[in-house]
């Protein structure tokens, strides 16, 4: 009976098919031409007056020293307020959304024009003259989060960016003097200049106080750059000071991000934008149906069911249903006698599991236990000089790619620590199959697991912005904004963990991961609490380790530091969990946030969430929360929360930290 309900099944399912494909071959079959449209963008800011503030802190992204200056109404670039002077600091303003810069389909860049008031003066505050190395660029970079590194002509590019980190910038520098190449001293290769004029020698001094206007045009099916340079807005120069062959493809993505950058090197020097247009236009494609259009043949098609049809369209119709249905009752066929073959040699062969298994199709995105020569064979032999992505206390993590296509991360447990935590290998088998069976959106996906030749490894989906550590503490710049998403996107995958009675055991920044639209993701499980005794495994500790390690997670995030630096100058300051107690105590925790992030921030939601970081901080037994109390006090920003004492809690966990 189970093989005739197959070949029913089958067969019912190609008589389905069977009466869809002619409707399909009849719709589809119409030519479609492709038809260029012009997609444009513009947006116009003829100030950054102070009082629209909710609207600019929508539009414009401000990162590092760039704030509104409500006294010029402008985007200003250095912040006396961070300092005793203004030496050394770098700051961006972005539009906040990307523009469509690059077709794709034929690689031929968009047209755009931009125009901007620009501003250089020299700082009042501990003014020691001009010794240069200042600049500010109009930038088209491919992400709205990263600043660059202080300095004359690099204020582009920091050690977040990769090899192939594609940017434009046209800089507007002060430095006396340049070279066609401009040494980048974060060994990401060079800055090349395509072009560098003098524009004192049209008797232009951009750092003389006053307004400059700057037009920007650039042509990119000609590929032409055109810039102009002026004192007056509504007088157009005549002449260009630029006006060359340049093709910016190459340098560019389809969608990049538009702005200024800027950074003062050893000079004390003041950077404004008073006013900034922009507009592009890029080709883009429509496909619609030729004159033979799907709505006459669906006409057609409803016009002829109800009628009887005509003679000649019998003769058309009869051989072609005829003919489908012959294929589709011998391909039934064929199916449903091997399901009846299939069926008697598994009747005639005794019950045996591991053949079934080998029989039973498998999900595609199901993990599998890979052999040790597939993740050899996927690591080029653990080639530490190409592969080797980092390591800890616990093993190695390698890229990889395995025979399916599939991008990898594979962690190689180390033989000290297997041989140190792991007293009840299968156990810690059982824990690794059991994560690698949960799905959440938060959570790393993990390809599959390898017990072969005395090693353990696991085989992590690869997550291409890497580890949050690497963004949070580099010289880039992670906005208020994303860090509080990420500390709720893991507060959400900590949460799922422990409703399904499962525990991380090994969060920190660096087992975070940034996907392609920065949703932060939790891997590099613990499996196993390093420094636990083997009693001490339960479930209700490994959580309330979790969470603990949640708090310190978010003093980080807020903080923008590690949790332990060394501060000769604030020893004090050393260990992190201590230093926002301290802070705590004295009711000082502003002190905390990193200043980094510029002044679009919501002091009041930071502090907050600094709360809620020390409250994950406490003993369990003096009101530690569990993360579901932790979602809806992130989720809830108005609800109170329980009140913090007021004095330093003393030891937290009751097993070795990390």
């Amino acid at each position: 009976m189970n093989s005739l309900h197959h070949f029913i099944s089958i067969f019912w399912l190609f008589n389905l098919l069977a009466s869809i494909i002619p409707y399909q071959v009849e719709v589809c079959s119409a030519s479609n031409l492709l038809n260029p449209i012009n997609a444009t963008k513009h947006f116009s800011f003829p100030d950054f007056n102070f009082t629209n503030k909710p609207l600019l802190s929508h539009s414009v992204c401000l990162l590092g020293s760039a704030k509104f200056s409500e006294q010029k109404a402008s985007i200003q670039f250095s912040n006396e307020l961070q300092g005793k002077n203004i030496k050394y600091q770098e700051g961006r303003g972005i539009y906040s959304f990307p523009i469509r810069l690059l077709n794709p389909s034929t690689n031929i860049s968009a047209c755009f024009e931009t125009t901007f008031a620009l501003q250089l003066s020299n700082s009042t505050k501990n003014q020691t003259g001009y010794d240069g190395g200042s600049a500010l660029s109009f930038i088209i970079v491919p992400d709205e989060f990263t600043v660059g590194t202080s300095g004359s002509l690099i204020e582009m590019l920091n050690n977040t960016c990769e090899k192939d980190y594609k940017a434009v910038a046209i800089d507007f520098t002060t430095t006396k003097k340049a070279a066609p190449e401009d040494p980048n001293d974060n060994n990401l290769g060079t800055t090349k200049s395509t072009r560098i004029i003098n524009v004192s020698d049209l008797g232009v001094a951009l750092e003389d106080g006053c307004v400059h206007y700057i037009w920007i045009n650039y042509n990119g099916p000609k590929k032409i750059m055109d810039i102009r340079l002026g004192t007056r807005q509504s007088r157009f120069p005549f002449k260009p000071i630029y006006s060359e062959a340049v093709d910016l493809s190459p340098y560019l993505n389809e969608y990049m991000f538009v702005g200024f950058s800027a950074s003062t090197g050893s000079s004390n020097q003041i950077h404004n934008i008073l006013s900034w247009n922009f507009t592009s236009t890029s080709h883009a494609f429509l496909r619609f149906p030729s004159a033979e259009s799907c709505d006459s043949k669906i006409s057609l098609q409803n016009t002829t069911a109800g009628k009887k049809p005509d003679k000649k369209s019998s003769k058309d119709d009869i051989p072609l249903g005829f003919f489908i249905f012959v294929v589709v009752v011998a391909l039934a066929s064929v199916v449903g006698f091997s399901f009846i073959f299939r069926h008697r040699r598994n009747a005639a062969k005794p019950n045996n599991s591991s053949e079934a298994k080998v029989l039973r199709p498998s999900p595609p995105n199901k993990p599998s236990q890979l052999t040790f020569s597939e993740i050899s064979l996927a690591t080029r032999s653990f080639n530490g000089e190409i592969e080797l992505l980092g390591a800890d206390t616990r093993g190695k993590f390698y890229k990889g790619k395995l025979s399916n296509g599939s991008n990898v991360a594979v962690k190689r447990f180390s033989d000290q620590f297997l041989n140190t935590y792991i007293s009840d290998r299968k156990r810690f088998l059982k824990e690794i199959t059991t994560i690698s069976n949960i799905r959440h959106p938060n959570l790393v996906l993990v390809k599959g697991w390898c017990d072969e030749n005395n090693q353990i490894m696991v085989a992590y989906d690869f997550v291409h912005n890497g580890s949050l550590d690497k963004w949070l503490f580099s010289d880039g710049v992670l906005p208020w904004a994303r860090r509080l998403k990420i500390i709720k996107d893991v507060a959400d995958g900590l949460n799922f963990l422990h409703t399904k009675k499962l525990a991380h055991k090994n969060l920190s920044c660096s087992s975070v991961f940034l996907d392609l639209s920065f949703r932060a993701v939790l891997g590099d499980f613990g499996f196993v609490l390093m420094g636990a005794e083997s009693k001490m495994f339960d479930l209700s500790v490994s959580v309330c380790a979790d969470v603990f390690e949640f708090g310190v997670l978010v003093l980080e995030v807020v903080a923008g530091r590690r949790r332990v630096e060394i501060n000769e100058e604030n020893p004090e300051e050393k260990n992190l969990l201590d230093f926002a107690w301290n802070l705590h105590q004295t009711n000082d925790k502003v002190r905390l946030v990193d200043r980094k992030m510029g002044p679009l921030i919501s002091t009041e939601h930071a502090i907050r969430v600094l709360e809620i970081g020390l409250l994950c901080t406490l003993n369990k037994k003096k009101g530690r929360p569990s993360m579901q109390e932790v979602v809806e006090f992130l989720l809830h920003m108005d609800k109170p929360i329980p009140n913090l004492p007021t004095t330093h809690p003393g030891i937290l966990l009751p097993y070795k930290l990390k």
